[in-house]
Protein backbone atom coordinates (compact mmCIF):
# COMPACT_ATOMS: atom_id res chain seq x y z
CA UNK A 1 0.00 0.00 0.00
CA UNK A 2 1.36 3.41 -1.01
CA UNK A 3 1.21 6.08 1.67
CA UNK A 4 -0.63 9.23 0.68
CA UNK A 5 1.96 11.96 0.16
CA UNK A 6 0.89 15.52 1.03
CA UNK A 7 0.98 17.85 -1.98
CA UNK A 8 2.07 21.41 -1.22
CA UNK A 9 1.60 24.58 -3.24
CA UNK A 10 4.63 26.85 -3.66
CA UNK A 11 3.22 29.17 -0.96
CA UNK A 12 2.77 26.27 1.48
CA UNK A 13 6.27 24.95 0.73
CA UNK A 14 7.81 28.40 1.22
CA UNK A 15 6.09 28.64 4.62
CA UNK A 16 7.65 25.36 5.77
CA UNK A 17 10.99 26.95 6.67
CA UNK A 18 11.85 24.04 8.99
CA UNK A 19 11.73 21.55 6.10
CA UNK A 20 14.53 20.47 3.79
CA UNK A 21 13.79 21.30 0.15
CA UNK A 22 15.17 18.30 -1.72
CA UNK A 23 15.74 18.96 -5.42
CA UNK A 24 15.82 15.64 -7.30
CA UNK A 25 16.45 17.07 -10.78
CA UNK A 26 19.58 16.38 -12.81
CA UNK A 27 22.68 18.56 -12.29
CA UNK A 28 22.19 20.50 -15.54
CA UNK A 29 18.65 21.45 -14.52
CA UNK A 30 19.79 22.61 -11.08
CA UNK A 31 22.56 24.67 -12.72
CA UNK A 32 19.87 26.62 -14.63
CA UNK A 33 17.85 27.57 -11.55
CA UNK A 34 17.33 26.36 -8.03
CA UNK A 35 15.63 27.33 -4.79
CA UNK A 36 18.07 28.98 -2.36
CA UNK A 37 19.09 26.62 0.41
CA UNK A 38 17.78 23.51 -1.33
CA UNK A 39 19.63 20.20 -1.14
CA UNK A 40 20.40 18.51 -4.47
CA UNK A 41 20.33 14.73 -4.81
CA UNK A 42 19.30 13.50 -8.30
CA UNK A 43 16.45 10.99 -8.26
CA UNK A 44 18.70 8.30 -9.75
CA UNK A 45 21.14 8.60 -6.83
CA UNK A 46 18.60 9.02 -4.03
CA UNK A 47 18.58 5.38 -2.90
CA UNK A 48 22.36 5.40 -2.29
CA UNK A 49 22.48 8.93 -0.84
CA UNK A 50 19.49 8.81 1.52
CA UNK A 51 21.92 8.71 4.46
CA UNK A 52 22.71 12.40 3.72
CA UNK A 53 19.18 13.42 4.80
CA UNK A 54 18.27 14.30 8.38
CA UNK A 55 15.50 11.97 9.59
CA UNK A 56 14.54 14.58 12.18
CA UNK A 57 13.46 17.15 9.58
CA UNK A 58 10.52 17.14 7.20
CA UNK A 59 11.46 16.92 3.51
CA UNK A 60 9.73 18.61 0.58
CA UNK A 61 10.67 17.02 -2.74
CA UNK A 62 11.09 19.22 -5.82
CA UNK A 63 11.66 18.55 -9.53
CA UNK A 64 10.73 20.36 -12.76
CA UNK A 65 7.00 19.60 -12.83
CA UNK A 66 6.26 17.27 -9.90
CA UNK A 67 6.61 13.78 -11.41
CA UNK A 68 10.12 12.78 -10.34
CA UNK A 69 9.65 14.46 -6.98
CA UNK A 70 6.47 12.43 -6.43
CA UNK A 71 8.52 9.26 -7.03
CA UNK A 72 11.20 10.51 -4.63
CA UNK A 73 8.54 11.31 -2.01
CA UNK A 74 7.05 7.82 -2.27
CA UNK A 75 10.50 6.28 -1.85
CA UNK A 76 11.38 8.46 1.13
CA UNK A 77 8.01 7.80 2.78
CA UNK A 78 8.66 4.06 2.41
CA UNK A 79 11.96 4.63 4.24
CA UNK A 80 10.19 6.34 7.14
CA UNK A 81 10.81 9.99 6.27
CA UNK A 82 8.27 12.76 6.90
CA UNK A 83 7.84 13.94 3.31
CA UNK A 84 5.67 16.13 1.10
CA UNK A 85 5.83 16.93 -2.62
CA UNK A 86 5.88 20.37 -4.25
CA UNK A 87 2.93 20.24 -6.66
CA UNK A 88 3.97 21.48 -10.09
CA UNK A 89 7.65 21.56 -9.13
CA UNK A 90 9.96 24.38 -10.18
CA UNK A 91 7.55 25.33 -12.96
CA UNK A 92 4.88 26.19 -10.36
CA UNK A 93 7.43 27.76 -7.99
CA UNK A 94 8.63 30.18 -10.69
CA UNK A 95 5.09 30.85 -11.99
CA UNK A 96 4.12 31.79 -8.43
CA UNK A 97 6.85 34.43 -8.41
CA UNK A 98 8.99 32.63 -5.82
CA UNK A 99 12.71 33.48 -5.77
CA UNK A 100 15.28 31.28 -7.47
CA UNK A 101 19.03 31.36 -7.92
CA UNK A 102 20.07 31.31 -11.58
CA UNK A 103 23.47 30.95 -13.11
Amino acid sequence: MNPQIPQLTPAQAADRTEAVLLDVREADEVAESRIAGSTHIPLGKLAVRTFELDRGRAIITVCRSGGRSAQAAQFLASQGYDVANLTGGMTAWIADGRPVITR
